[in-house]
C-alpha cells in the first residue's frame, strides 16, 4: 500500500466549488500562475467544498 505525500503544500488561492457552470476560476487562476512560473495545481478540498490553487514551492 502507498503511503500518502507529507510534502507541504502553499495554499495561494481558494475558489468556492459551487460556480456557475461553465466557469473554472480556480483552472483560470493556475494557469496564469504557471505563465507566471509557478508551478500551480488545483486541488479539492472535499471538507470545505472548496478548490484550492497549491503549489509546492513555498512563497515569500
Amino acid at each position: 500500500m502507498a503511503t500518502p505525500s507529507t510534502q507541504a503544500r502553499t495554499v495561494l488561492e481558494r475558489f468556492p466549488a459551487g460556480g456557475p457552470r461553465g466557469s473554472w476560476p480556480a483552472e483560470e487562476f493556475a494557469a496564469a500562475q504557471r505563465a507566471q512560473d509557478t508551478n500551480a495545481q488545483v486541488v479539492m478540498d472535499l471538507g470545505s467544498d472548496q478548490f484550492l490553487v497549491v503549489t509546492n514551492t513555498p512563497t515569500e
